[in-house]
């Protein structure tokens, strides 16, 4: 409506300006009218001067309207009584303009503050911070972690624990690192995770801090309980028997508490007493053969890391898993999903874990007339590289599931019990992990994730 009214003012002034051009061009030429023309002469400077200054208001509004919204500044108000028909409609639209204007504004706020709340409620601490470093928002968790009352660049951080900061500034998107810092309450563990977005030309990092030293302490204790309920059943396994046997012997050899005489003692006594001493002999064996497992569990030698090639390591695994036991009952097969995928890491004890691993495959599968084993290597969800041991046996029983890494535990007759705990070590010191899933009487899979 607003565009119809300027376009009629617009044209009315220009037509009434032709003809009195015209008109005037007239009189000039032909009536030589002296007064006349004078005064249309002055009627087409007023109908310019008017026509030029009603464009002027129009676009002097207009550029004043962008202005404020350019400034942000939408509590403007036009006036729609100018005594101008087309200035008013002009007005009014952009009054409407203004209100959506705020009531985006007011929207974005609220939502702004939404988060904000919803940011500072969170445990986890929260640093959002750009490529220079500056840190354009840190909610209270972080800062309470970190022991800072202001945040503003991440050089604080280095002033406080220059381990961390190096930690912050070489960590990359989508990774996590777990890293001891010391604070005004004492040492705690923190879990780190990066993830990073463009806005305009700069990149900023989301950058989450939790401590998860409570949770760490927990699952210790946790560990060192199940650790010490299966030594506690191993060592009385072992030392009953023994007791038992010492206890009998004893009493074969005493009277009323007194040592009996060697008359007493005849063949039979005799032959008693050498198969008990065989027999604590052999729980002497088996608890010394214990104690050395337990010492293999807690001596797993530092890796010596090296970039290698995992084709190299799938062939080796290969010529190794051929001169296993029962090996033929198997179908085994390798697939490399991305054939040039490389792993810093020390490839003999790496072997030693994919070796356990399919040595576990096998015993499991060896009531399935269909055993089939596959390796596959390939990038995680995460890019980092995965090789994982798919075997398609009974899987793992819910009850044990929380089990089968707990040193010495095991569900096989003559299983030591330490093959996937000192597995799962390997993977940790190499910064790792070693995963498991699985799906009853359908598969099985330990992923060893780098």
């Amino acid at each position: 409506m607003f565009s119809k009214n300027l376009y009629f003012n617009i044209i009315i002034r220009v037509i009434l300006i032709v003809m009195l051009a015209a008109l005037l061009g007239y009189l000039i030429v032909i009536d030589h009218s002296l007064r006349l023309s004078i005064v249309f002469f002055l009627t087409i400077v007023f109908l310019t001067v008017n026509l030029i200054s009603y464009l002027n208001s129009t676009n002097k509004k207009i550029r004043f309207f962008f202005d404020s919204v350019r400034n942000d500044d939408s509590n403007i108000s036009f006036p729609v009584e100018s005594g101008n028909a087309s200035l008013n409609e002009l007005s009014q639209s952009m009054n409407k303009v203004n209100l959506q204007i705020q009531q985006l504004k007011i929207e974005n706020r609220q939502q702004e503050q939404y988060f904000r709340t919803l940011l500072e409620h969170l445990a986890a601490g929260i640093i959002t911070y750009d490529n220079k470093g500056f840190i354009l928002h840190a909610n209270s968790s972080a800062k309470k972690l970190l022991s800072i009352d202001v945040l503003t660049h991440l050089q604080q951080i280095e002033r406080k624990d220059q381990k961390l900061f190096h930690a912050i500034k070489s960590i990359k998107p989508s990774e996590r690192r777990l890293i001891a810092s010391i604070t005004d309450q004492g040492e705690i563990q923190l879990s780190l995770k990066a993830t990073s977005f463009k806005t305009n030309n700069n990149e900023l990092v989301i950058l989450s801090i939790q401590d998860i030293k409570n949770e760490l302490d927990e699952k210790e204790i946790e560990s060192w309980m199940k650790l010490i309920r299966v030594l506690m059943h191993e060592i009385m396994n072992s030392i009953t028997p023994i007791t038992s046997l010492s206890e009998s012997l004893s009493n074969i050899y005493t009277v009323g508490g007194k040592p009996v005489s060697p008359e007493e003692v005849n063949a039979k006594t005799i032959a008693t007493t050498l198969q008990g001493l065989n027999v604590i002999k052999e729980q002497g064996k088996g608890l010394m053969s214990f104690v050395e497992s337990y010492r293999k569990l807690t001596r797993v030698p530092e890796p010596e890391k090296k970039l290698f090639k995992v084709a190299d390591l799938m062939s080796r695994v290969q010529i190794l898993y051929n001169s296993l036991e029962k090996s033929d009952k198997s179908n085994l097969s390798v697939s490399l999903e991305t054939p040039d995928l490389e792993i810093f890491a020390d490839q003999n004890l790496i072997s030693q874990v994919l070796i356990n691993l399919l040595k576990n495959a096998l015993e499991a599968n060896e009531n399935n007339t269909d055993s089939k084993i596959r390796i596959v290597a390939s990038e995680g969800s995460d890019n980092q590289p995965e090789i994982c041991v798919i075997d398609n046996g009974p899987g793992i029983s819910e009850e044990n599931f929380d089990e089968i890494f707990v040193p010495f535990f095991t569900t096989r007759q003559n299983g030591s019990g330490i093959g996937l705990s000192i597995s799962k070590q390997i993977m940790s010191v190499h910064g790792g992990n070693l995963k498991v899933r699985s799906i009853p009487n359908r598969e099985t899979v330990f992923c060893l994730s780098f």
